[in-house]
């Protein structure tokens, strides 16, 4: 029966997938409800039911659209991919309890986040809206030990990010401080600052390594929401077990 759920779960996460796809890269234009049906951004054809299985559909149309030929960007299976393996896992991690929706939910806003730093280099306030009263319910329904941590963690977020965005002189936007206040109430202060550590090492050496592969100029923007994002989903299902083990070396 685990087995069951865990493929439902799996399911439901590349269908949901393919939905925050489509959130990630309308939001931001503003034309999320302007068309009841999705469409190829190369030729605006719109495409039927079969092309928009998710992942299944890339597969078999070897990553092309089926009407100009036009290459697919591969977020598309990725997101799909990863939001049904999260979700899957999330459900081997929490069972069915209250903190499987408070995964759930910021496993979206995440992922939908994810979509539109990568492909516009920001974080709208309109996800980040959507969401924050639904975690900060479930917070408030499922609290972290102690409760009044979502608080502190929110706090931390906000001061900390800010100081880094005036000592950086605008190096990290207002879009990564909102998130990290977010971030703050799903987490609590000390996964939120492992979170940042964690974003920036990630960002130093996967970023750093992308530069090179790319011979990218130094100066050119690189989109920090993935490292963070990263970072979030580390801190929340092992964020806890990995501070102890270091704490415990001293």
């Amino acid at each position: 029966m685990t087995t069951y759920f865990i493929i439902v779960f799996f399911i439901f996460g590349t269908v949901f997938g393919s939905f925050f796809n489509v959130v990630g890269l309308r939001v931001p234009k503003g034309i999320l409800f302007r068309s009841d049906r999705s469409y190829c951004p190369t030729c605006n054809e719109q495409l039927r039911a079969f092309e928009l299985i998710p992942i299944v559909s890339y597969i078999f149309q070897k990553g092309k659209c089926r009407h100009c030929k036009s290459h697919i960007s591969f977020i598309y299976p990725f997101i799909e991919l990863s939001t049904g393996l999260l979700f899957a896992y999330a459900f081997i991690h929490f069972g069915f309890t209250l903190e499987l929706i408070t995964a759930i939910l910021f496993i979206s806003m995440l992922m939908i986040l994810f979509v539109t730093d990568i492909s516009y280099m920001l974080i709208p306030n309109k996800i980040l809206l959507f969401f924050s009263p639904f975690l900060l319910v479930m917070r408030i329904i499922s609290p972290l030990e102690p409760w009044y941590d979502m608080l502190i963690g929110a706090s931390v977020g906000f001061v900390v990010l800010s100081a880094i965005i005036l000592v950086s002189k605008g190096g990290m936007g207002g879009g990564d401080m909102k998130l990290f206040v977010v971030l703050g109430i799903v987490l609590g202060w000390k996964a939120t600052l492992f979170t940042l550590f964690l974003a920036a090492l990630l960002g130093t050496v996967i970023g750093g390594v992308i530069m090179l592969i790319q011979k990218a100029d130094r100066k050119q923007p690189i989109p920090f929401g993935p490292y963070i994002i990263t970072a979030a989903l580390l801190s929340y299902f092992y964020g806890e077990q990995i501070i102890s083990m270091y704490l415990s070396l001293f």
